[in-house]
């Protein structure tokens, strides 16, 4: 099947707020294979879209086929030079194996058990504190107050960064994601601002830790050795953006479309309130299988491949779409239901499924 931009405008940004992308998706996907062709027009050379789970997880686990470095992750065309080459090189969401296997096992030096348990007790301990502001208050903006908030605040402490500056982080990132929304970024010279800010803070931040270092997770990171290499310096300042950046949006969207999920599904939040210790887990994945926070990531076909029983050409630009998957049909009972008790949740919220 080849669809048309008339079937459904992937950019215009409303139509996925008013949550129309659903109805769009769902016929992608049960319309056999489940994998079709999207002109998108003057935009770009249009794509293969992947709307079923299976397909999405074959996408995924086929490095060498599917490349995350080639023409990177975003669905929108990369300019050549400037931001979207140097995130290409040296972002980890944008490496292929096996740059990507070494980058990951340098990374995961830095959260040992015993950083992982501090982290654990300074985010109990913080989430209290906004939780009691809101309570003094009386009444909250949820996204702002405390979706937002618990995110650079975790942030925060996991790269060192200041209390005071926690607002720069939140106003350049937003800048960086929000590259479509004239609330957040007005121009890619905005754009570009941003990512030069947040960049020469990480940099600076760095040096620092290299000059005096602390019992933080930064240090760690920076000490990490593995067969006698360590992150160079623009790897460990894409690290910090890619940190800050992504896990400052998902975070915040997720704990949003949750709260969501209960407040329009007051039944579900009595089931949780009724046992928090044996429901919580059950909760955190359904929160995150519902919101979605990666709606879709892009891969470039290295070579042909047969997937679903679809030729896809070696250049062809494929589009793996976590918002479809998660309401597959097919991997998920009652998927437009909102159940904190739905298990096995083999979800792909955050992408996932690699190899």
């Amino acid at each position: 099947m080849t669809a048309t931009a008339s079937d459904f405008d992937v950019w215009d940004l409303d139509a996925f707020v008013r949550g129309e992308h659903h109805a769009w998706l769902r016929e992608l996907r049960n319309d056999d294979p489940g994998i079709h062709w999207i002109d998108e027009g003057e935009r770009g050379p249009g794509f293969w879209a992947v709307t079923r789970l299976e397909h999405l997880r074959e996408v995924n686990r086929t490095p060498e086929v599917f490349s995350s470095n080639h023409r990177g992750t975003q669905i929108n065309e990369p300019e050549e030079g400037g931001i979207d080459a140097v995130a290409r090189d040296s972002l980890m969401l944008s490496m292929d194996p096996p740059k990507h296997t070494r980058y990951r096992k340098l990374v995961n030096r830095g959260f040992t058990p015993r950083m992982i348990n501090m982290l654990d007790a300074y985010l109990e301990n913080r989430s209290k504190m906004i939780i009691d502001l809101v309570c003094e208050r009386g009444e909250a903006e949820f996204v702002i107050d405390i979706a937002a908030e618990l995110p650079l605040q975790a942030i925060a402490e996991i790269v060192g960064v200041p209390m005071d500056d926690r607002d720069k982080i939140f106003e350049w990132t937003n800048r960086m994601i929000g590259s479509d929304d004239p609330d957040f970024a007005h121009s890619p010279e905005h754009v570009q601002e941003a990512f030069t800010e947040l960049y020469m803070y990480s940099h600076n931040l760095q040096q620092a830790r290299r000059a005096q270092p602390a019992d933080d997770i930064v240090t760690r990171l920076l000490e990490a050795d593995i067969d006698g290499e360590k992150l160079d310096e623009t790897e460990f300042d894409m690290f910090f953006l890619l940190l800050c950046v992504a896990g400052n949006e998902t975070t915040r969207n997720s704990l949003s479309w949750g709260m969501h999920g209960f407040m329009t599904n007051p039944d579900q939040w009595a089931l949780l309130l009724d046992d928090l210790d044996g429901r919580m887990a059950g909760a955190v994945e359904e929160v995150v299988r519902w919101a979605t926070p990666v709606m879709n990531f892009r891969r470039q076909a290295m070579q042909d491949y047969t997937l679903g029983g679809v030729q896809i050409r070696e250049g062809d630009k494929v589009i793996m779409w976590h918002a479809s998957a998660n309401r597959d049909e097919r991997a998920f009972d009652r998927p437009y239901e909102f159940d904190i008790t739905r298990w096995p949740n083999d979800h792909i919220g955050f992408g996932g499924g690699g190899p």
